[in-house]
């Protein structure tokens, strides 16, 4: 498994623990599971964006693969020309 998917686990078990915590409240004649998951899968999202938002911090800069190579023109003349693999 990878950093991701451990992390993404964690975050989906988190937030359905929090919402069954939230809505463990006292007897009433009515439910408030709505709440309690509204606001798990809003603290579930938050958190889960905070997380993958880091893993993407820095920019990677990847220099490309350039070589010369033969090519004729249309008068049969060999030139050197710059090809690079991005």
């Amino acid at each position: 498994m990878t950093k991701s998917k451990i992390t993404a686990a964690a975050l989906a078990a988190l937030t359905l623990a929090g919402s069954l915590v939230i809505t463990s409240g006292s007897a009433q004649a009515h439910s408030h599971w709505g709440t309690g998951v509204g606001i798990g899968f809003a603290a579930g999202a938050l958190i889960g964006a905070a997380a993958v938002s880091n893993a993407y911090a820095t920019p990677v800069y990847v220099a490309p693969s350039c070589r010369l190579v033969e090519r004729y023109d249309r008068w049969g003349n060999v030139r050197l020309i710059r090809v690079c693999d991005y």
